[in-house]
């Protein structure tokens, strides 16, 4: 009877270590998907600040595209607007960090927990 309780007990463990793994892959897929927003952020933040640049050195008439169209615009729309699509994308990128980091810490805790138990 001892012995099969005791096996019992083994597969119990092996089977939580397979849904800790499952759930490992889970975090290293969303953090995989955290990681490529986080690069689309970056590249439109770059992009936004390399726009305002230019517009603030811009002595010329500034110009739009809406669509397939280009449309002259008032310059200081286009830097307020281009100024609140930089801080957003900012406070985006810097939630997409604090989700990464936190996900980073649980992945590594149940990944030193699977390792623990595989050994």
């Amino acid at each position: 009877m001892l012995g099969k309780r005791s096996f019992h007990t083994t597969m119990n463990i092996d089977k939580e270590t397979q849904e800790k793994i499952q759930e490992l892959q889970s975090f290293e897929q969303t953090l995989s998907s955290l990681l490529m927003q986080k690069q689309a952020f970056q590249m439109e933040l770059s992009e936004t600040e390399n726009a305002l640049k230019e517009i603030v050195e811009s002595k010329d008439d500034v110009f739009k595209l809406v669509g397939n169209i280009m449309i002259k615009s008032d310059k200081t729309a286009i830097e307020k607007e281009l100024k609140q699509k930089q801080e957003l994308l900012a406070l985006r990128l810097k939630s997409l960090e604090k989700q990464e980091t936190e996900l980073g810490k649980q992945a590594e805790e149940l990944r030193e927990e699977v390792m623990k138990k595989i050994k």
